[in-house]
């Protein structure tokens, strides 16, 4: 596994690379693989910069997204429904499985908080702002 190196580092190899010296040759001067020295170079020439990509899935891609929407709404209707009654709606209507935690994490990510009320019962609301 390699290691980061910084932005920094990845700039003045482009930059010696840019004033002429060959890929190997700035990867020798700042103690780099040759290899890496050629990728940030490419890089640079054709996104604009040498900064590493963003790493994982991209968000909202996941097999749920889809069914945000649905699953919006039946919170919406019953704000006191848990997750166990939401996989189960989801699973009966819609025929997808999920599990209650990532349903609990979409549903965050939509902008839904719980809070737990005076009588013990839990209530997902949507946040302010």
């Amino acid at each position: 596994m390699g290691s980061c190196r910084s932005d920094d580092l990845r700039n003045r190899v482009v930059e010696a690379v840019a004033a002429g010296s060959s890929r190997r040759a700035a990867a020798a001067r700042y103690s780099v693989s040759a290899s890496s020295a050629i990728r940030w170079s490419e890089r640079a020439a054709n996104e604009g910069s040498p900064a590493p990509r963003k790493q994982g899935r991209p968000a909202g891609k996941g097999p749920l997204a889809d069914h945000l929407d649905f699953m919006v709404a039946a919170v919406e209707a019953q704000p006191d429904i848990t997750m166990k009654e939401l996989a189960a709606r989801l699973l009966a209507e819609r025929g997808i499985k999920g599990a209650e935690w990532t349903l609990s994490r979409l549903l965050g990510r939509a902008g839904f908080t719980y809070k737990k009320t005076a009588d013990g019962i839990g209530m997902r609301t949507r946040r302010c702002g």
